[in-house]
C-alpha cells in the first residue's frame, strides 16, 4: 500500500470491554467521517492489534508486544499543521466520542511521524 502522504498521525488506545461495541460504532460511523473533512486529512486506516508467528533466524517465534494498544488509526496527513488547525480540533470534539467513548479509553499514544520513503 503506498503512503500519499507526506506524514502520518498514529493513534493508538485500548478501550474497556464493556464499551468496545460503542467505540467501534462511533469510530467508524462519527469520528472518522468528522476528520476526513478536515482539509489536510488524506486517508484513516483504522487496525486492530493481532497475534505474530514469524520467521526470525530460521526459527519460528511468537513476538509478543507486550503493553501495546489493541487500537490503532494511523491518518495520512499533508502536515502537522493539521493536528492544530481549527478545524482538527472542532472534529475531535464532535459526536459522542468526547462524552460517551473518550472516557473509556486508555494506554493512549499519538505519534507523529514523517514519511521519508514511500515504495509500491
Amino acid at each position: 500500500m503506498p503512503i500519499g502522504a507526506k506524514y502520518l498521525f498514529i493513534v493508538s488506545m485500548d478501550v474497556t470491554l464493556e464499551k468496545e461495541a460503542l467505540f467501534n460504532e462511533v469510530y467508524d460511523d462519527e469520528h472518522v467521517p468528522c476528520l476526513m473533512k478536515v482539509p489536510g486529512v488524506l486517508s484513516v486506516t483504522r487496525t486492530t492489534a493481532t497475534p505474530l508467528t514469524m520467521s526470525i533466524g530460521g526459527a519460528l517465534r511468537e513476538m509478543i508486544a507486550e503493553g501495546e494498544p489493541k487500537h490503532t488509526a494511523i491518518y495520512e496527513i499533508e502536515s502537522p499543521d493539521v493536528l492544530v488547525s481549527d478545524a482538527w480540533a472542532n472534529a475531535v470534539e464532535a459526536g459522542r466520542w468526547p462524552d460517551e467513548v473518550r472516557p473509556f479509553t486508555s494506554n493512549r499514544r499519538h505519534v507523529l511521524r514523517k514519511v521519508t520513503t514511500a515504495t509500491s
